[in-house]
């Protein structure tokens, strides 16, 4: 009984999370800070002072978080960091945080930052839990999900599109997130898992149409969105992949700028050029679509999952589909390893995080 008990004391030591430093305080940074603030002690980092007018509910400090021996420092003080960075900044921030035996949580959809950080758990005391997004992030959460209670699975597909309600122009786009991100996820190749090998596809390839909710949509490849779900489900699946929603006509458009044109070899450029051409709209659209099937008492059965998310209001503020989805997936997750109801050390898998729990965590619930 004894020994019982400092086992549970060791387990709640490990665990708690009492200040946590959210790093980058763009527009989703600044939800994830005010969200976490509502059950923890936060501080909120960033180069420059955040461009909010309202009063932020969490102390924020100037700093630079390419100056490591500062991030080491100011780290220390925490028991968790939570990045909002760009991915190409992350690898510093979580190679300081596991030296720290600090939890570690991200949003990079970058499959080069996620496998150095896996590499890192291997020797790590507390979480490492990159990829806490949308795609990577809650739709492995979702598609894991529509899996689970087949005998044997055939098939896991997943769409994601971050999209204007109301679109203009050819592209049909607006940059409502980071154009960094999408252009890393458009150049870079994908993974995905066909005919049961786990394999590279070129990401804008792939392409398909797709109907929700009496609407057409085309989806195709890109890099990231899968997180680590191949590795996964290697050797248990038939097909596996993740493909990015977009307005018809995109894609092409897409595949002419980088491929045609070899903007992908001057992605500063583009990613200015398109920032410029297609700035962010407050009316914004989420569209989550996952399938799955497979066989259970040796019969055929597909499982479905299809929301869109709109703006909503938080604490009086209206904040973008985009923004609350993406920071309120990785919240949840920061509560849910608070309250021990995941691994309190070492790599955690998105598809590895049970989707009730997730929507019964406070910001979780968000999703309902």
């Amino acid at each position: 009984m004894a020994n019982l008990k400092i086992f549970e004391l060791l387990y709640l030591k490990n665990t708690m999370i009492n200040k946590v430093l959210t790093l980058g305080l763009g527009k989703v940074g600044t939800l994830v800070g005010s969200l976490l603030s509502k059950q923890f002690e936060v501080t909120g980092m960033d180069k420059q002072a955040p461009h909010y007018q309202y009063d932020l509910p969490f102390n924020v400090v100037l700093g630079d978080v390419a100056d490591i021996p500062f991030m080491e420092k100011t780290i220390k003080e925490y028991d968790a960091v939570v990045s909002a960075l760009p991915y190409f900044l992350n690898k510093p921030i979580a190679k300081i945080a596991h030296d720290l035996g600090k939890h570690y949580f991200d949003l990079t959809e970058d499959v080069e930052t996620t496998e150095y950080i896996m590499s890192l758990s291997e020797t790590s005391t507390a979480v490492l839990a990159p990829q806490c997004g949308l795609a990577p992030g809650i739709i492995g959460i979702i598609g894991a999900h529509l899996s689970k209670d087949f005998d044997k699975l055939r098939s896991i597909e997943m769409r994601v599109g971050a999209l204007p309600q109301y679109p203009n122009g050819e592209l049909g786009y607006s940059f409502t997130w980071s154009a960094a991100g999408v252009v890393n996820e458009y150049i870079n190749d994908a993974e995905a898992i066909h005919h049961g090998k786990r394999k590279k596809v070129t990401s804008l390839q792939g392409k398909e149409l797709i109907t929700i909710n009496g609407s057409t949509y085309e989806a195709f490849y890109t890099s990231g969105g899968l997180g680590t779900m191949c590795e996964t489900y290697e050797g248990r699946v038939d097909k596996l992949d993740y493909k990015t929603i977009r307005y018809p006509g995109h894609c092409d458009l897409m595949n002419f700028l980088i491929n045609e044109l070899h903007l992908k070899n001057d992605k500063q450029h583009l990613e200015d050029m398109l920032k410029s051409a297609k700035p962010p709209v407050k009316e914004d659209v989420v569209l989550v679509y996952a399938v799955a099937e497979g066989w259970k008492n040796n019969e055929m059965h597909r499982n479905e999952f299809c929301k869109s998310y709109t703006p909503i209001e938080i604490d009086g503020n209206d904040w973008r589909a985009i923004s609350w989805t993406t920071a309120a997936s990785l919240v949840a997750v920061v509560e849910m390893v608070a309250a021990g109801k995941l691994p309190s050390k070492g790599f955690i898998k998105q598809e590895e995080i049970a989707f009730d729990a997730l929507l019964n965590t406070q910001t979780g619930s968000l999703f309902n």
